[in-house]
């Protein structure tokens, strides 16, 4: 039981440490992701569609 005590505040006085990103820091950080996000999806859209009609040049 002592040992889970002990982690339980060494773990608290870790978390204290922590520097956490500000309400800015992470609205930029989603923008970054969404816009990234919706780039490779659309890349990967064309890359899909491109195959699809090679495929269908191929077996027609």
């Amino acid at each position: 039981m002592n040992k889970i005590v002990l982690f339980v505040k060494e773990s608290y006085a870790e978390l204290r440490k922590v520097i956490w990103p500000g309400r800015d820091d992470v609205i930029s950080s989603v923008k970054v992701v969404i816009v990234s996000t919706v780039l490779i999806a659309a890349i990967l859209g064309l890359v899909d569609f491109l195959l699809l009609l090679g495929v269908q040049v191929i077996f027609r």
